[in-house]
């Protein structure tokens, strides 16, 4: 049996912290399934299928990450019917600091309830990256700032055109 882990996320774009996460969860699982959410109650900067395109291209191209162990897909439904439908007993979910805990600690128990087979496991992403969010690399972009520390180098292309 193959250990295969769902990583669901709105990757609003994706950050160096996730790719933290991901490199991890390679390491980790036999496969990882990179699940971008097309739902939510956000306002995305990139729609679903241009965040689909961030993820690749920045594992991809700019990262070089072998694609074997990856797949990338959009998702509307709750994260534990994402797991049934793909055998998957692992809900992989990164934290940045203690302010994420509160949120991923019920989220995980919510979905502990919806389905007691399905683990939550937490990464740490790596300390230079645990202060990177989605939302203030957009804050930043939006001001102009120097993003070469917080996105892979095709993210800073589409986020530049998109601000």
């Amino acid at each position: 049996m193959r250990n295969i882990a769902i990583y669901p996320g709105t990757f609003d774009p994706i950050t160096f912290g996730h790719i933290d996460v991901i490199k991890k969860g390679i390491n980790l699982f036999d496969k990882l399934i990179i699940a971008v959410s097309e739902g939510g109650d956000k306002n995305h900067l990139f729609t679903t299928e241009e965040r689909i395109n961030l993820v690749k291209n920045s594992l991809y191209n700019d990262i070089r990450i072998s694609s074997k162990k990856i797949q990338v897909i959009k998702f509307s439904s709750l994260t534990t019917t994402l797991c049934q439908k793909y055998k998957s007993k692992i809900i992989l979910r990164g934290l940045r600091a203690v302010s994420d805990f509160e949120y991923e600690f019920q989220l995980a128990g919510m979905n502990r309830k919806l389905n007691e087979k399905i683990e939550t496991i937490f990464l740490m992403s790596d300390v230079d990256n645990q202060v990177i969010s989605s939302r203030l690399v957009k804050e930043i972009a939006l001001f102009n700032g120097n993003l070469k520390k917080f996105i892979t180098k095709s993210v800073i292309r589409e986020i530049k055109k998109k601000v």
